[in-house]
């Protein structure tokens, strides 16, 4: 059955489950044409491409010919002896001798990737299409940070006045106190949500153009976007919710129990569990943008895609995490650390006793600052790392390529370049 309508820019993908090796030549042994029964037996072991020669007729010595590079040639994906190579018959794996090099119409080469040509397409769309990019997460952040800080500076006035010494207030306005708090902190962070879902959605499209070459406006990707904006709100929240129901599961027994040591044992054996989750559901929603599909459809996109490459995905986008952490870091904890020490420079050694030399206005304004600049820059990061991983698997599995090299304009790709010419 097939579940997958297509990919929205490049057209339709095969059925779940199919190779389809048998029409454009991807494995050996299936694309190629079969021998004629009773011809010759060939021998396992053959020459390499360009010094084959007619039994009984001399050839002059030729030149030692110079290995290509990987990334260039027939080489590029492993060569002959890549561990893939057999699989998805690229340039220069068995059988498909004097195919020219995967073409790149745009940030990416149209073929399985590695995990250096993921992070270079994700920085490539950022550089190219700064314009249209930084924007998106410009806005997003700005508001987010606004926001956080006024909720910030506000709340923790209340609870310093709610809770300082002396304030004779009673337990019931600690409560509501409280209360305001976690309903402006509850509020800050569906605006974040708001705000992440709208600019993953848009730079999706964004991406999704970029691998074709194209570039996108803000208009078209908002337009484009738009119609599957409520449907990534549920993946997302359904994901949130799933992950909190896991949680209260494995803590509840001990909690009905009373026991302290079952309820921490849940609450470890609950980390491994949505960690494995996670990554499996992690290209669910590039599925559901540039397919069109439903929540439930993306998610056993989602699955079938990762199956089989768990630890790969988890390598690499650890790796995006690790990375986008050290940048915001970076840029973060410079601002922070000099809106600190205003702070402490008017409040004195009793601001860092109390709090309020993190929580004056000049903390506050740097640190959002920073933020935004890091989000600004992280952000395009990790929404295109997911996209590229969700084609390269696409790509790995169901030939994507050529449907993204005819989507990108490009007669005729895929096919085997020795083939006889048809037609008259």
């Amino acid at each position: 059955m097939n579940d997958s309508p297509g990919w929205a820019v490049p057209g339709p993908s095969p059925s779940d489950g199919e190779r389809p090796g048998a029409s454009d030549g991807r494995d050996g042994a299936e694309g190629g044409t079969p021998p004629p029964a009773g011809g010759p037996k060939w021998s396992a072991e053959q020459p390499p491409p360009g010094e084959w020669s007619s039994p009984g007729t001399p050839q002059a010595p030729k030149a030692p010919q110079q290995q290509p590079q990987p990334g260039a040639g027939w080489g590029s994906y492993g060569g002959p002896q890549g561990p893939q190579g057999g699989q998805y018959g690229y340039p220069g794996t068995p059988g498909r001798w004097g195919k020219p090099p995967a073409a790149k119409p745009g940030v990416i080469p149209l073929r399985p990737l590695d995990l250096g040509e993921i992070l270079d397409g994700a920085v490539a769309t950022m550089r190219t299409h700064w314009r249209t990019v930084l924007p998106i997460t410009l806005v997003v952040a700005t508001v987010v940070q606004v926001i956080s800080v006024l909720v910030q500076k506000y709340t923790s006035a209340d609870l310093a006045v709610t809770s300082g010494p002396g304030s004779g207030d009673s337990l019931k306005d600690v409560v509501d106190s409280l209360g305001g708090s976690m309903t402006a902190l509850l509020a800050t962070g569906f605006v974040q949500l708001i705000g992440t879902i709208v600019a993953t959605a848009m730079l999706t499209m964004i991406f999704s153009r970029a691998i074709l070459g194209h570039g996108s406006s803000i208009g078209e990707a908002w337009r484009e976007s738009r119609p599957q904006l409520l449907r990534l709100l549920g993946l997302t929240l359904l994901l949130a919710l799933g992950g909190i129901v896991i949680v209260l599961v494995l803590l509840l027994p001990g909690i009905a129990l009373g026991s302290r040591g079952i309820a921490v044992g849940g609450g470890v054996a609950a980390l491994p569990l949505l960690l494995w989750l996670a990554l499996k559901f992690s290209l669910a929603s590039p599925a559901l943008m540039l397919e069109k599909s439903s929540v439930i459809t993306s998610l056993r996109r989602s699955s079938r895609l990762v199956e089989g490459s768990w630890w790969r995905i988890f390598g690499i986008t650890a790796l995006t995490a690790l990375i986008t952490t050290f940048v915001s870091a970076i840029i973060v904890g410079p601002l922070t650390a000099v809106g600190l020490a205003i702070g402490l420079a008017d409040s004195g050694v009793e601001g860092l006793e109390n709090g309020t030399a993190a929580t004056g206005w000049a903390a506050l304004i740097l640190s959002a600052v920073g933020a935004v600049i890091a989000q600004t820059v992280t952000m395009p990061i990790q929404s295109g790392v997911t996209v590229l991983l969700y084609v390269d698997q696409r790509m790995r599995r169901e030939a994507l390529d050529l449907e993204l090299a005819r989507a990108a304009g490009l007669e005729n790709y895929g096919q085997d370049a020795t083939a006889p010419p048809t037609g008259g």
